[in-house]
């Protein structure tokens, strides 16, 4: 049975898969399609790559307001 501490620790696995994660959002608030990130990353359908794209909410409320400013 493996200790306390041992198992607290992020495997590499969790790491790689975070850093996919981060990866695939930067990409999408980069300006790359949604067709182009999951090239990049290797997700086979659009649902999976929607799954694992969180945006960060102050980059778009920036987008937003350039939006407006060009209105």
């Amino acid at each position: 049975m493996a200790e306390p501490q041992a198992r607290a620790r992020p495997s590499r696995c969790s790491r790689f898969h975070d850093l996919r994660h981060e990866a695939v959002s930067r990409f999408v608030e980069a300006g790359f399609s949604d067709q182009e990130a999951s090239s990049i990353s290797g997700h086979k359908s659009m649902q999976m790559l929607k799954r694992y794209t969180h945006l960060r909410a102050e980059d778009l409320v920036s987008r937003l307001d350039e939006m407006r400013k060009r209105q």
